[in-house]
């Protein structure tokens, strides 16, 4: 009777671990400002990773009973796999990452330099559902500017992996700070989510905003400035 009752206590522990799952998934809660990844995350080079996930993704078609002999479906496996590690997911890897070149500001351009509506797509870690929109940021010179595909560039890194809103906009800023070397940095993200699109609540019209501001952005009227320049249309 005893082992019994320990046994219901284990089951209980798990289901309730596995609510607390289902609900960070649900409520779109993100656990670390960092990308979880495994320490070994790339000891395996990108070839076997496409050939591991092609074996498993056949697997789970085959569970969804789909017939991997017809020809519109027997390439599917290999093209996703690729797809995952070469395209929407490269941002995982830090080989990928953009080489970002600074320039002297030779012509002493003081003000904020603002790149509006960049187009990314991204996915939801919780879903593997996509997440797309715009991403505006701006920035202030300390002195060197730097080319603005560079700054489009880093928010494609940040948004070619499974994520949360919420922690893309901290890590373009995070990673804009450290490249431009300044503190005054602002990024707004206004995305569409197909997790909240097509299931769950199915809202079609929603859109959700997320902001990171820094140094000099951080002042009302600075701010309001940059805000002003992205509604411009």
């Amino acid at each position: 009777m005893n082992g019994h009752n320990g046994h219901n206590g284990h089951n209980g522990h798990h289901n309730g671990k596995h609510g607390l799952h289902e609900d960070i998934g649900d409520h779109h809660i993100a656990t670390s400002v960092e990308t979880p990844l495994r320490p070994d995350a790339f000891e395996v080079d990108d070839e076997t990773k496409i050939a591991q996930i092609a074996e498993h993704f056949r697997e789970i078609m085959d569970i969804l009973g789909l017939d991997l002999e017809d020809d519109s479906l027997s390439g599917t496996p290999q093209r996703v796999a690729k797809m995952y590690v070469k395209e929407i997911f490269s941002g995982l890897n830090p080989a990928n990452k953009p080489e970002v070149r600074m320039f002297e500001n030779k012509y002493q351009y003081q003000e904020m330099l603002v790149e509006r509506d960049i187009t990314f797509y991204s996915n939801c870690e919780h879903h593997f559902v996509p997440i797309w929109g715009k991403a505006h940021v701006a920035y202030m010179s300390n002195g060197q500017v730097v080319g603005l595909s560079k700054l489009n560039r880093i928010v494609q890194y940040y948004a070619r992996r499974p994520q949360v809103q919420e922690r893309m906009t901290r890590q373009i800023a995070e990673e804009l700070k450290q490249a431009l070397g300044t503190e005054d940095v602002a990024v707004v993200i206004d995305a569409h989510h197909m997790c909240v699109h097509s299931r769950g609540v199915m809202d079609s019209g929603s859109s959700t905003v997320t902001a990171e501001y820094s140094g000099k952005f951080r002042e009302p009227e600075t701010r309001a400035e940059f805000l002003k320049y992205i509604e411009m249309r």
